[in-house]
């Protein structure tokens, strides 16, 4: 029988131009927790144990190396741990269908400009925030991780075209800026 082995979209590829660095990173497991209806306070139940809760809208939220999501209206995507049994809600693995890249650096914000319509700066899109939004063409959420930090979650299938995009917005901030490359 063939030996099966898991590979990342981008082979854990990463650059870093004019101060501005991307890479792809791997962050665990990746499950959508979808909630029922009534299923509000079994779900917090189930989470309780990993010290997490239901994101708001537009927030995430971090312990002990697992962070929770908010992915849509009684969505979240719980990552970097297993999911415990989760009574009241619709539980899916989405651990290979996301690729997520970091983006951080001074200019980050920068970057994201030239193919995000959204305010992503640090006063309107503060540490901690999570938006489902648009890169380009594709859908994507963005996690702002940092000051001048990002992770940016895309589909696996649009894996290399996310790669082409921010590395050729990032080429460009870094031309504007006087950066030679």
């Amino acid at each position: 029988m063939p030996e099966l082995i898991a590979k990342s979209a981008l082979d854990g590829r990463s650059m870093n131009v004019g101060g501005v660095t991307l890479a792809e990173v791997q962050v665990g497991p990746i499950t959508s927790i979808a909630v029922l209806p009534g299923g509000t306070k079994a779900v917090a139940k189930g989470l309780r144990p990993l010290g997490l809760s239901m994101p708001e809208p537009n927030s995430f939220h971090e312990r002990k190396g697992a962070r929770i999501v908010w992915t849509g209206r009684e969505q979240a995507f719980l990552i970097g741990v297993d999911c415990p049994a989760l009574e009241g809600a619709a539980v899916t693995d989405q651990s290979d269908g996301w690729t997520v890249l970091a983006l951080s650096g001074p200019a980050a914000v920068d970057v994201l400009a030239r193919l995000v319509p959204t305010d992503l700066r640090l006063g309107a899109c503060p540490v901690g925030r999570a938006l489902r939004t648009g890169v380009n063409h594709m859908n994507a959420v963005i996690l702002r991780t940092g000051d001048y930090a990002f992770e940016i979650m895309v589909f696996r299938s649009m894996a290399r075209t996310a790669w082409h995009e921010l590395e050729t917005a990032t080429h460009m901030v870094a031309a504007r800026a006087g950066v030679k490359i």
